[in-house]
């Protein structure tokens, strides 16, 4: 007799999703509705109905009025959806009424974006900052479904130290996020340890961010060939990878790919990728890769500056790369700061356009950060010239008659005036010979 597996099958149906938009008082910023649908698509559902409406504030039962949350359960009813997601951040109490209304699964934003990105974390970083932000968020949420538990355990096998099964499940849940955050600690040492290795050997990093979507893995792998996944979805990213870039003028630099950020970005989400995040709060410069075709760039771009303030990297060097111009008319060039506005890069990471000027625009603007010249060293000053050796700064080396250092060297300017610094020694007084 042949059986069949019926979960597996089950797993395999692409859920029916009723989504719920509303605008509320007198708020411009009304939620994008398309970006919306395409989350739902980025997480594997499919969109049955969108019903949109309008409230001066939320009810406090339903988050939608009473008519609304009917109109709601008929379109589940109509389509036999499997899930009921709102565009808005619902309370405990919120999901809790509205699921035994409609008698099926409710999400808010929040939790649709973090199931977005447990779908898309590959690294071991990456999934423990996921399920720490789902824990944080689950644990206001631990009452829904055990409403039958909430009484003291009991009856033979049951007896324990006397208390319920719910604070039992909020003590494993402290307990467990206890764990990530001592295992995602580690993780953060082991990158601060990359970054002041890279900060001595004084190779600049560029980081890549921009609104979720904008195109910035595209021009990540023309820049690096790394073949980092790329896809035209929302969070196709959410790893980040760091890559060495060969510029002109001898020049190097290490990119960093970074995941994309979304208007109303989850905070639990923001706190758990702090360390990954961090590698923009400490890049040299910032690349804010921005879909040129996009008729809501301006409040991205607005959306994408808020996080970067909040990741304390505002005062970060900026360059604007106005990406996918072959879907439009703009052409390639590069615009320089003016007037407030940062410098813009116009290209095309999907056909290559623009990128060659862009990196040739990088290797000059490094190249200004750069000394390269002679020194010429004091017999006494020896341990000096072992820590330029120490750095590979020293190109040649002879000696004069006198018995001084002759030295041709290529460093960072900062750098350099550390070690003239630590030293007590002018650049003036090794140049002027």
């Amino acid at each position: 007799m042949e059986l069949f597996d019926l979960s597996s099958s089950k797993e395999a149906r692409i859920e029916r999703a009723v989504l719920v938009q509303l605008n509320l008082g007198r708020n411009k910023n009304t939620p994008d509705a398309d970006e919306f649908s395409e989350l739902v698509r980025s997480a594997g559902a499919e969109t049955s109905a969108l019903i949109q409406g309008s409230r001066h504030t939320p009810s406090a039962r339903f988050f939608a009025g009473k008519g609304k949350a009917e109109e709601i359960k008929q379109a589940v009813i109509a389509y036999d959806a499997d899930v009921v997601i709102f565009n808005h951040a619902l309370s405990p109490a919120q999901e809790r009424n509205l699921e035994q209304l409609l008698e099926c699964r409710v999400m808010d934003r929040t939790s649709l974006i973090l199931d977005i990105f447990a779908q898309r974390a590959r690294s071991h970083e990456g999934k423990l900052q996921v399920e720490l932000a789902q824990l944080k968020h689950m644990s206001t949420r631990l009452i829904r479904g055990w409403t039958h538990l909430e009484r003291q355990k009991g009856g033979i096998g049951m007896r324990g130290p006397g208390e319920t099964q719910l604070e039992t499940d909020r003590r494993l849940l402290s307990i467990r996020i206890k764990q990530i955050k001592k295992r995602l600690e580690k993780v953060g040492n082991q990158r601060e340890q990359g970054r002041q290795l890279r900060q001595k050997a004084e190779i600049p990093t560029v980081s890549l961010v921009g609104y979720t979507n904008a195109g910035k893995s595209t021009l990540f792998n023309a820049i690096t060939t790394a073949n980092v996944y790329a896809a035209d979805q929302l969070f196709a990213t959410l790893d980040p990878t760091l890559r060495r870039v060969e510029l002109s003028n001898q020049q190097t630099m290490i990119l960093v790919d970074t995941v994309g950020f979304i208007r109303d970005l989850p905070h639990d989400l923001v706190v758990a990728f702090r360390a990954t995040l961090q590698e923009t709060a400490e890049a040299d410069l910032i690349l804010h890769v921005i879909d040129s075709n996009d008729e809501q760039r301006d409040m991205y771009r607005q959306q994408v500056n808020d996080v970067i303030e909040m990741l304390g990297a505002k005062d970060v060097p900026q360059i604007e790369v106005m990406n996918k111009i072959d879907l439009s008319d703009y052409t390639v060039r590069i615009d320089p700061a003016h007037s407030g506005t940062p410098t813009r890069a116009w290209l095309s990471a999907h056909t290559g356009e623009g990128i060659e000027q862009l990196l040739d625009y990088l290797g000059e603007t490094f190249a200004e950060n750069i000394f390269s010249g002679q020194l010429t060293l004091p017999p006494d000053k020896t341990r000096l010239r072992a820590r330029l050796y120490e750095d590979k700064a020293i190109l040649t080396e002879s000696i004069s008659p006198l018995g001084e250092y002759l030295l041709t060297i290529k460093i960072h300017q900062q750098r350099l005036q550390k070690l003239l610094h630590e030293e007590k020694i002018s650049l003036e007084q090794l140049t002027d010979n």
